[in-house]
């Protein structure tokens, strides 16, 4: 996995762990690297089509874990194992597959309206930067110490 971003490094974990199910959905995939990485917020972001593809491909080559790439009505990928059946003994029904022309050009303008999940991400976790805190305490001001700082 050295030439895989942190982002996409998460990813592939996440699928390994996923490797049993035979669909995984963007969002179960999503909250399992939200939970891998201990990323807090982004509740509803999804998964860049571009990473997806990067990390499946890895999978498929040097893991022999083939998926399959789908997009749903709502343009939300679904990956799907392929080739889990032993009787399959067709070689190429054991590759993995990404989206078609169509569907990846879907998917790719409607990222641009959705929250996905960055390196940046990573990166603010790990910097262990504070999360948004309110305010609790109040500080009064005495009018006594400015009239002597007069």
């Amino acid at each position: 996995m050295t030439d895989l971003t942190p982002i996409q490094k998460e990813i592939v974990t996440a699928l390994e762990q996923m490797k049993e199910k035979s669909l995984i959905t963007e969002a179960n995939l999503a909250k399992k690297v939200r939970e891998n990485a201990k990323i807090s917020g982004k509740n509803k972001a999804g998964i860049c089509l571009k990473d997806l593809e990067i990390c499946i491909e890895y999978l498929g080559e040097n893991k022999e874990l083939p998926y399959a790439l789908h997009l749903n009505s709502a343009n939300e990928i679904l990956i799907k194992k392929v080739g889990s059946d032993e009787s399959l003994s067709s070689c190429a029904a054991r590759e993995w597959k990404l989206l078609d022309g169509d569907a990846k050009k879907r998917r790719q303008s409607s990222e641009k309206s959705i929250s996905v999940l960055t390196n940046g991400d990573l990166r603010q976790k790990a910097s262990g930067g504070k999360g948004l805190q309110k305010r609790t305490d109040r500080k009064k001001m005495s009018f006594r110490d400015v009239e002597e700082m007069e």
